[in-house]
């Protein structure tokens, strides 16, 4: 119950995400010659945005026992892997831009150790609660 009332499911979420990102972004350079591939990317943000705009009223919970209304349940927003639909060939054999892949690989990395460093704080303030030293 006590990582609940954290980020620790939406990071996890993150997490996963990053980490399924990083397998279809190798899965994609490793098909840079073959021919008639097509590219694939992961629909995370957008996912998250989309469950995270469920919000339309301002609720207040009187219980804590109470359901929160309008927070999106670390269930939404997961991460689906999205097939490109583009036809230009860039590399001559398929759509997959190998300088684009890169630069995908080199974001998603810095986003995985971000939000390995946000759970890593999280722990260490709990840690640091239940030592009393906070």
């Amino acid at each position: 119950m006590i990582f609940q009332s954290t980020n620790i499911p939406f990071l996890n979420k993150a997490l996963d995400a990053y980490s399924l990102r990083q397998q279809v972004i190798a899965d994609n350079i490793a098909n840079v010659t073959t021919i008639g591939y097509k590219s694939k990317h992961v629909s995370f943000e957008e996912q998250l945005d989309t469950a995270l705009g469920k919000k339309s009223l301002p609720v207040i919970r009187t219980h804590y026992n109470h359901i929160p209304y309008g927070c999106p349940a670390p269930d939404d927003g997961g991460a689906k892997i999205v097939e490109d639909d583009a036809d230009n060939y860039i590399s001559g054999v398929n759509n997959v831009d190998f300088d684009h892949q890169m630069s995908e690989l080199a974001k998603n990395q810095i986003r995985f150790k971000f939000s390995t460093k946000m759970v890593q704080d999280i722990f260490s303030g709990l840690q640091k609660s239940i030592k009393g030293t906070l």
